[in-house]
């Protein structure tokens, strides 16, 4: 009896080590599986960055008074790159950091709403197939966006939910931040308030 105590204790110990390297290899590739996807949604933000300037040349040339409008779409894609800069490479882990990142983001399509309703005011600029062009671009931007960003906070929720799962929490709590949480992606607090439809 004594002769296999030794042996068992062998067996347990192999046992938990082979389960522990399955449980951070899975974590590993999950992590992982989060930062690919991250990288696609400021891959989709940063095509949307890049059209930016194309648009705001192309509605400048019909609305040349319209100072103020270009002054803050160009003020919200700065501000957009500087809060990218501080998230390039990995997904903020800190809701903070994601809510900066996201109010950063909506502040361009805010702006990018007005430069659309200022061309409006300009049938001519509608008319012409460079700007319906970039108008289209752009909306196909924003549906790869809403797209990414979706797909973000399923890898999200899918990592989380096996970082929270035992015997997984405790494993990922001796690597510290290295198996952090991940923040998802929320919708603004306008998103709660239905549209007004007058007629």
């Amino acid at each position: 009896m004594k002769r296999w105590i030794p042996i068992a204790l062998i067996v347990l110990v192999v046992l938990l080590g082979v389960s522990g390297v399955g449980t951070y290899n899975s974590l590993v590739q999950m992590d992982q599986g989060v930062r690919a996807q991250w990288g696609q949604v400021q891959n989709v933000y940063q095509r949307r960055a890049d059209l930016v300037p194309n648009l705001v040349e192309t509605v400048k040339g019909a609305a040349a008074f319209e100072k103020d409008t270009y002054t803050a779409v160009a003020a919200a894609r700065a501000q957009v790159g500087q809060v990218s800069a501080t998230t390039a490479g990995q997904p903020p882990s800190d809701p903070a950091a994601m809510k900066r990142y996201q109010q950063a983001q909506d502040g361009l399509s805010s702006a990018l709403s007005r430069l659309l309703v200022v061309s409006e005011r300009y049938p001519d600029l509608k008319a012409t197939a460079a700007f319906r062009d970039l108008q289209a671009q752009l909306e196909g931007t924003e549906n790869r966006i809403a797209v990414e960003r979706m797909r973000f906070n399923e890898a999200a929720q899918a990592f989380n939910t096996k970082r929270q799962s035992f015997p997984t929490v405790l494993f990922a709590g001796f690597f510290g931040g290295r198996f952090a949480e991940k923040a998802y992606f929320e919708a603004t607090a306008a998103a709660a308030t239905p549209p007004q439809v007058k007629f």
